[in-house]
């Protein structure tokens, strides 16, 4: 059985303590396999978005493990948490967060500009990004001129330009309108199996989450059952026992 590229093991996550503590999500494993699609389905406040949170290394547990590889993401120090969500992890947000009166450019290859690649280097990966999303016409545009569509796929091509492995997808088509939320999820779902980049999506969307390889359902911070469209052998064993365990 293959290691999985990211594994929860047991996962808590507590907000808050005495009268206001809220524990959002309450002990949740889980393996996400080289190349799949995961969706994490789940109403607003079932803990998905946590969940996420803490696979992609931008919030720390309670308690429980995440491993990356099989390693334990609790052993790197905070310069290799970083770089990790640089260079091997991209996100999609339903919030675009572009910096405004900056160029779609400039707003493509921030990553790269932070992990400190030359000017030239950045610009030549930011222009393909942005080519293979039919956008480099836009390169030079303020970002904040764009249609919802086109800012979104500017977030893609923020999100491919520093070849990521993983790419981390929460609410993806929320802000778009159906037509063009299904542009935005045939690139999503046509990057992941062109480049073999391992795609974990939370939504509440029931059809994109019936697009994905795999799907686990998350409510009052557990998982509590999901579908294995295209499973990975060891990635549906996991998914059966984590059934198992909190259907109990």
């Amino acid at each position: 059985m293959t290691t999985p590229v990211l594994e929860a093991r047991d996962l808590a996550r507590t907000y808050g303590r005495g009268a206001t503590r809220f524990d959002a999500l309450k002990g949740v494993s889980l393996q996400v396999h080289q190349g799949e699609s995961l969706a994490i389905v789940g109403k607003s406040g079932s803990g998905k978005s946590t969940l996420m949170h803490l696979l992609a290394l931008l919030d720390k547990p309670s308690a429980g493990q995440v491993l990356l590889d099989g390693a334990d993401a609790a052993t790197l120090s905070p310069r290799q948490v970083n770089r990790t969500r640089n260079s091997t992890f991209g996100f999609v947000f339903q919030q675009f967060f572009l910096t405004p009166k900056t160029s779609v450019l400039d707003n493509v290859v921030l990553p790269l500009k932070i992990a400190g690649v030359s000017g030239a280097e950045r610009k030549r990966r930011g222009m393909a990004a942005l080519d293979s999303l039919g956008l480099a016409d836009k390169a030079k545009n303020d970002a904040n001129d764009l249609s919802g569509g086109q800012k979104q796929r500017v977030v893609i091509a923020r999100a491919l330009v520093g070849e990521p492995s993983v790419i981390f997808a929460d609410e993806p088509t929320g802000n778009l309108d159906t037509n063009t939320g299904q542009v935005v999820e045939d690139m999503l779902f046509g990057l992941q199996r062109e480049r073999g980049i391992t795609l974990v999506v939370v939504t509440h969307d029931e059809e994109l989450a019936g697009r994905c390889d795999r799907s686990v359902n998350v409510r009052d911070g557990l998982i509590v059952g999901g579908s294995d469209g295209m499973p990975t052998a060891g990635a549906a064993v996991d998914q059966q026992a984590t059934h198992g365990r909190h259907s109990a």
